[in-house]
């Protein structure tokens, strides 16, 4: 593949697979869609990708309530009926009372940038769809001042998903998809000091363990993730405790549990 290439930044460390599926999807010029459990370092990715390629980056966060519509434009025809009362001037110039969305801003950017669109499955089933065509074409049609709004440099496109519900089979037939898989011990042990280079080995060794060991239990409901474990780490360091004492005590145990029947369970099967 050609032009630049997304690596391992110092604060965010990929696998070879994630790496490739970026590659892959910026030189293919689609969307990455990507899927993982909460706290794997899913929307972490986009600024990553944004820092390593020299791009800047732009964050949708999509709720329950948010539409297509959304992402493409407003036209606020409140604050032009406003402005009509008190005789503001301009208020002829529809132009004046749209707002670009988070896509529009994508598309209207001078150089090339990075879009995340985060956590798409928050909002209903048809949002998706919604979105094809401007995905497809790079464009959209702002009726109230028939202007045609084209991407001036195709954005990078990163699509965050929890999983939550399914995506429609139109969607994903035009993104590249990439599960991110929780990380094994030893690529946990290098996210982590990216984070805290200088943490001591036995305390990391003893945290780690323990972290592993609470989320193998049969019985636990919310498994706690990377960026709970990050959190907790720092608590211990924070705290002062000793290495010898994280298996004994489980300081600091609500960090990483947050559930009162978890934390039941946790201190029953490890204590």
């Amino acid at each position: 593949m050609n032009g630049q290439q997304f690596l391992s930044t110092q604060d965010y460390v990929a696998s070879d697979e994630l790496m490739a599926s970026v590659n892959v999807a910026v030189a293919l010029q689609k969307p990455l869609l990507i899927k993982g459990e909460p706290g794997t370092g899913k929307t972490m990715l986009a600024q990553a990708v944004a820092n390593s390629l020299g791009k800047k980056l732009i964050i949708w966060n999509i709720k329950s309530t948010t539409k297509a519509q959304d992402g493409l434009y407003m036209y606020d025809t409140i604050q032009r009926l406003y402005d009509g009362q008190f005789g503001e001037a301009g208020v002829d110039d529809i132009a004046h009372y749209i707002k670009l969305g988070k896509l529009g801003e994508a598309f209207e950017a001078e150089e090339q940038v990075v879009l995340l669109i985060d956590e798409i499955d928050k909002a209903d089933l048809e949002f998706p769809n919604d979105l094809l065509w401007e995905l497809d074409q790079m464009e959209f049609y702002i009726h109230e001042t028939k202007r045609t709004v084209k991407a001036r440099q195709r954005p990078i496109v990163i699509i965050t998903s929890n999983a939550e519900k399914e995506l429609p089979d139109a969607f994903l037939r035009r993104c590249i998809f990439h599960y991110i898989d929780f990380p094994n011990e030893e690529l946990m042990e290098e996210i982590v000091r990216t984070h805290y280079p200088d943490v001591e080995d036995k305390l990391l060794k003893n945290a780690m363990t323990v972290f592993y060991n609470i989320r193998s239990l049969r019985d636990i409901r919310k498994k706690p993730s990377t960026s709970e474990l990050i959190d907790w780490i720092n608590a211990l360091q924070i705290g002062g405790i000793s290495a010898d004492e994280i298996r004994a005590k489980l300081p600091f145990v609500g960090v990483v549990v947050k559930k009162d029947e978890d934390l039941e369970t946790v201190r029953q099967k490890l204590d």
